[in-house]
């Protein structure tokens, strides 16, 4: 995001005269420019003082962009040392010997690493951000398995007290309107900025959630955002019983619609869409080679191009889903935790879906809310933000602002052509869909014995405590260790992502088995957890600082690829490959609201698990896959909570017996 205006004048060649005329012509360029956004937004433009809200703020997200600073390259001997410490928990003695052996090689003086480092640094001093581009690529678009499960997290809010068709577009209209209203601080650009500590963070994600969308291609994906083009989309679509509908969300002054206003635009949804259309949907849930397939076949019909370019555009989607299966009162957290995730299959509400869609808000007769979103713009924070937004205006709904009766026009219906070459394609995707959901646990678990308060009346991390103790449970499951993922957040730096927290340490291994083991004294367990602990704080430092290892063993990888070079033998390690088959992926997401966020795990015989922290309890979503005879969701939950309960009490005891003395 460097020069922009200013680059225009400096680069153009010719005479004093010509530069001059070019400079006079700019303030033009931009008084037409914004003369355009006033037609398409309203009058009041893009950037609108509103009720409640910051006056704008033109130029400040761009601003804070250029003041951060760029994400640096780890030393390369840094990074191979802690390599060999983070394989060391997961291989025995034989296999860690051949892997030092290949690091030795790989680090050497002179050798391939050492060239792999130099142009890695060269590609950092001319980029904003050298692992941003490779990352997108290689994390999300390069990826072509199915988006859904594999890609996807849902989110689901608490069960609300409506019921029924009548309360489910009453809450989708207030919902609508709070999304709406954190979208004014984007277009403002007056979200307040993110710190980690006294340090600024990158809101470069903040600004990409709305109107955007995965493009399918049938090698690599796109992901495009439509928010700061010229023309920025004015409508979102609305999705009930697999019908599309282009819903305009403003007036013509460029506020937005009411909740009144909204309510009434979707009821004229409902009643358009009585009866099932064509799963078009569901093809976007296939494995992406499939649907980018599938999606030019589409294309090529001129209704089909304009339908989808219009969901495509849309600043988000809201689906009306069809009622479900009553699951018991027990199980319905994790039911509508899948009913987000996936929507049930092709005979539910699959198909009343768009996967490629960054956001998509998913609203239930029976009470459920949630949200499914497409990964690649964004990580878990700038989701979070939003939906505790949505959450406080939905619990109470400023005073709407009068408007006039006037008559609004009707909700487009976006029409599909479905050639005999779609219809295959839909039933080969409803077909791998219903597999994918048949496969799929879910068990949430609300962790009620303490919260993020006994970790710190310990003066422990939290987060480095449920690590601990998701270690803990692995080992009592399953008798060893495994390579974890944790998501770290790099956004101290420009168009930082993430990179990985290994929570598995020789440290957090010998807490594990000392938990284990009977004869071990209570003082040394909890000597150990605090080790533990320790190591995995010092990770984080080291992760969120830059100065983690897997994203920077990945540049060094892409960079031999780039080079036409082999892939050197490190990485052909099984070693290599044993530390990248996480079988614990976790991630922390915490919200201010009694959300949680679910997504499937990252391998066949692994878990995924997101958790939210609260001061006197833990929202944990534990999901496996039914067919890996090894793992089970509802039993790594007995354990999870087993080990947090049993670290508390080695804590409590150590503590009372050091008080004696």
């Amino acid at each position: 995001m460097g020069c922009r205006g200013s680059c225009l004048k400096s680069e153009v060649p010719g005479s004093t005269e010509s530069n001059q005329s070019i400079s006079q012509s700019i303030p033009v360029r931009r008084r037409v420019k914004s003369q355009i956004r006033q037609v398409v937004n309203g009058s009041l433009g893009p950037w609108k003082t509103m009720p409640n809200h910051l006056p704008p703020a033109p130029n400040r997200f761009l601003r804070h962009q250029e003041s951060l600073p760029r994400l640096p390259v780890p030393p390369l001997q840094q990074t191979l040392e802690k390599y060999v410490l983070a394989v060391q928990p997961l291989v025995d003695e034989n296999q860690l010997d051949v892997t030092k052996s290949l690091v030795k090689e790989f680090g050497k003086a002179g050798g391939l690493g050492e060239i792999l480092q130099e142009k890695l640094e060269q590609r950092a001093n001319r980029m904003e951000n050298w692992l941003s581009e490779w990352w997108l690529n290689a994390a999300y678009l390069d990826y072509r398995m199915p988006v859904v499960v594999n890609v996807s997290p849902s989110v689901m809010f608490p069960r609300y007290a409506f019921r029924g068709a009548k309360g489910q577009v009453e809450h989708a209209a207030k919902l609508i309107a709070g999304v709406l209203d954190y979208k004014i601080d984007i277009d403002n650009e007056t979200l307040p900025v993110e710190k980690l500590g006294n340090q600024p963070m990158c809101m470069d994600q903040y600004y990409k959630i709305l109107s955007a969308c995965r493009i399918p291609g049938v090698k690599r994906d796109e992901v495009e955002n439509y928010a700061r083009s010229w023309r920025p989309p004015q409508h979102i679509v609305v999705v009930k019983n697999n019908h599309y509908f282009q819903l305009s969300v403003y007036n013509n002054d460029g506020s937005p619609l009411t909740i009144e206003q909204l309510e009434e635009q979707l009821n004229k949804i409902v009643d358009a869409s009585t009866q099932r259309d064509v799963g078009v949907g569901i093809l976007t849930s296939d494995g992406r080679n499939n649907w980018g397939r599938a999606a030019k076949i589409l294309m090529k019909d001129p209704t089909n191009k304009r339908s989808m370019r219009a969901i495509q555009r849309s600043i988000f989607m809201v689906c009306l889903d069809e009622a479900s299966p009553a699951p018991t009162e027990e199980n319905w957290t994790a039911d509508m935790a899948l009913r987000a995730l996936h929507g049930g299959g092709s005979d539910e509400n699959s198909a009343n879906r768009w996967f490629d869609k960054t956001l998509q808000f998913v609203v239930c007769p029976d009470g459920g809310v949630g949200i499914v979103y497409e990964h690649s713009t964004a990580e878990g924070p700038p989701i979070a933000s939003l939906l505790d937004h949505v959450y406080t205006y939905c619990k109470s709904p400023p005073e709407q602002p009068k408007t006039p009766k006037l008559a609004l026009s009707r909700p487009q219906k976006l029409a599909f052509n479905v050639s005999p070459d779609i219809e295959k394609a839909i039933d080969v995707a409803s077909e791998s869909l219903d597999a994918v959901v048949n496969d799929i646990q879910m068990n949430c678990l609300r962790f009620t014995d303490f919260g993020k308060n006994f970790p710190k009346s310990s003066k422990m991390s939290p987060d480095a405590f449920i690590q601990a103790a998701l270690q803990l449970a692995y080992m009592k499951m399953h008798g060893s260790t495994c390579a974890t993922y944790e998501s770290a957040s790099l956004r101290r730096y420009r168009l930082g992502r993430t990179d990985t927290i290994r929570s598995c340490t020789n440290a957090s291994k010998a807490f594990s088995e000392a938990m284990l083991n009977a004869t071990v004294p209570v003082k040394q367990k909890a000597e150990l957890l605090r080790e533990a602990i320790s190591a995995h704080r010092q990770y984080t430092s080291d992760a969120v600082s830059g100065q983690a290892i897997d994203r920077h063993l990945l540049g060094l990888k892409l960079m031999a690829l780039e080079m036409k070079q082999n892939v050197p033998e490190m990485f052909m390690d099984p070693t290599y490959e044993t530390s990248l088959h996480f079988n614990l992926s976790t991630s922390q997401v915490p919200c201010k609201a009694d959300l949680s966020m679910a997504f499937g795990p990252a391998v066949p015989d692994g878990y995924g698990i997101c958790y939210n922290p609260k001061e006197e309890y833990v929202l944990f979503a534990i999901s496996a896959h039914f067919s890996s005879p090894q793992t089970d969701a509802y039993r790594f939950g007995e354990h999870l909570a087993e080990s947090m309960r049993s670290m508390r009490e080695v804590l409590e005891e150590a503590a009372a017996s050091s008080s004696k003395l």
